[in-house]
């Protein structure tokens, strides 16, 4: 079996560490956004890693079950990687900045579709 490329192995491997921080300590989190960092959750915008971490830090619930089912990672001209989280939708687009991956744009929108209808 061939070896991921480059890109898929950094967005499965941010997406794997975003999560974990975010289920253990999303104070973490900071380390992972930049001042110019944008966030749309549920179609609330926020830019700016204290503005996002406001948010993340005033959630509701302390504690979740994420449902990931599928992700996809691409390459972006401008070396970024762009990852798509199945599940609950989240779009990460990633940068790196001094040698580390940092999330410049970050995209939230709970995906709860009635398949039955």
């Amino acid at each position: 079996m061939a070896e991921k490329p480059m890109w898929e192995q950094i967005g499965s491997g941010f997406v794997q560490h975003y999560y974990q921080q975010f289920d253990t300590d999303r104070v973490k989190l900071a380390d992972l956004y930049t001042d110019a960092s944008c966030l749309t959750w549920e179609g609330e915008g926020f830019q700016g890693k204290n503005a996002i971490m406001t948010k993340l830090s005033s959630l509701p619930f302390q504690t979740i079950q994420h449902s990931i089912t599928a992700q996809d990672h691409h390459p972006t001209p401008d070396s970024c990687v762009m990852s798509m989280v199945m599940g609950q939708l989240k779009v990460f687009l990633l940068k790196n900045v001094d040698n580390k991956w940092v999330c410049t744009n970050d995209m939230f929108r709970l995906a709860l579709h009635n398949f039955g209808a």
